[in-house]
């Protein structure tokens, strides 16, 4: 590197911009060597400054249009105590996310992400649109997907011959895990897995089809955006 280049990057870390970084100069002749002024300083041990706070900040209120993420919520307690900026809850709305409030379930996102990250197998009381009653299914779950302002989980159903399934949320009435049962999953790209479909549900005899849309001149740029 160039000579500048190097006192540049030191008049910075010495700077508020940069770490404060307390240097002394001892001089030798024509050399100059640098060593801390507090030989335990380190940048690790340094706070966050008003930018990084506020970055974090924002990037909490944005996670906080998703309702019961855990981490989130140890957050909320943390953010306040770092000393600088506005708290999280001070910061009005700029982005507006489809959300539905009145959906059933969402108490049991918490319960899921859990469930997913420690890879735990729930029994789950299932009430699908066509069941009168609740039943119970044994599940490994695997993902969170939000579809059409609702939430599914996708996974295996140890009682259905399917390799994947998934179980929208509003229709779970209860789950508790499984202990005594050994998590399985297949590994599956969920990425790619949702790449070529609309909606949540994949049917491993169904074959791709090309759907061709006819429209006026006018509607195209926005169906095209589409």
């Amino acid at each position: 590197i160039r000579r500048r280049q190097l006192y540049d990057d030191i008049t910075f870390m010495e700077s508020e911009e940069g770490w404060s970084v307390p240097l002394e100069r001892h001089r030798d002749g024509k050399r100059t060597y640098y060593r801390y002024d507090d030989l335990t300083f380190s940048i690790n041990n340094q706070p966050l400054n008003e930018q990084e706070i506020n970055e974090l900040q924002s990037a909490l209120h944005l996670l906080g249009r998703f309702d019961g993420i855990p981490q989130l919520e140890a957050l909320q307690v943390i953010i306040p105590r770092l000393g600088a900026g506005k708290p999280a809850d001070a910061i009005a709305p700029i982005v507006g996310f489809d959300q539905n409030p009145y959906l059933q379930g969402k108490d049991l996102f918490r319960q899921l992400f859990s469930a997913i990250h420690y890879r735990q197998v729930l029994r789950v009381a299932y009430q699908d649109f066509k069941s009168g009653s609740p039943y119970e299914l044994t599940f490994h779950p695997a993902y969170l997907k939000q579809y059409n302002n609702r939430w599914f989980a996708l996974g295996v159903v140890a009682e259905w011959p399917y390799p994947t399934a998934n179980l929208a949320l509003d229709r779970i009435r209860s789950a508790e895990t499984a202990a005594d049962i050994p998590y399985s999953v297949p590994e599956v790209d969920w990425q790619e897995y949702f790449d070529d479909l609309i909606g949540v549900t994949r049917y491993e005899d169904a074959s791709l089809t090309r759907i061709n849309l006819w429209c006026v001149p006018d509607t195209a740029p926005y169906i095209l955006t589409k």
